[in-house]
């Protein structure tokens, strides 16, 4: 896991474009434990907006309202949000009509305390995230504040 933080970190550290640098670092959390579908959000007043994504398309909703699907639970609590099995899950906004599980990690502000982005890994299969992809998705949330900090 050290490994893809360090890396995680030289991705947003040199001078690039913000988008740029956020879908090289979804690619980086995807890549390192094989997750059908990362993205990175933005969350503004009113909505949540995608920022760069890995995947083999683009979300079905690149931007959608604060309080809507899970990235809007994860944003409403402040905390994470996983589900193993969206079919049963009324939050769930269908981005992708093969998703399992999701989990949607909040990226909060240390001055604030407010959520400012989030992170969120999609797989195929229900029931598949663990607690290690917890401890993960929530260190990489943590390494990933810069991008978001500007």
């Amino acid at each position: 896991m050290d490994e893809v933080l360090e890396q995680l970190r030289s991705i947003i550290a040199p001078p690039a474009e913000r988008t740029q640098k956020a879908r090289r670092a979804a690619e980086a959390i995807r890549d390192a434990r094989g997750y059908r579908w990362v993205g990175l959000y933005d969350v503004a007043a009113a909505e949540i907006v995608a920022v760069g994504w890995s995947g083999a398309v683009a979300p079905a909703f690149p931007r959608f309202p604060i309080d809507q699907g899970l990235n809007g639970a994860a944003v409403r609590s402040a905390r994470p949000v996983v589900v193993q099995d969206v079919s049963v899950d009324p939050r769930y906004l269908t981005t992708f009509g093969s998703t399992g599980a999701e989990a949607v990690f909040p990226v909060v502000s240390p001055s604030t305390g407010e959520v400012i982005g989030t992170i969120d890994a999609e797989s195929d299969r229900t029931n598949s995230f663990t607690l290690d992809d917890e401890v993960f998705l929530s260190a990489c949330a943590i390494a990933l504040l810069p991008l978001w900090l500007g």
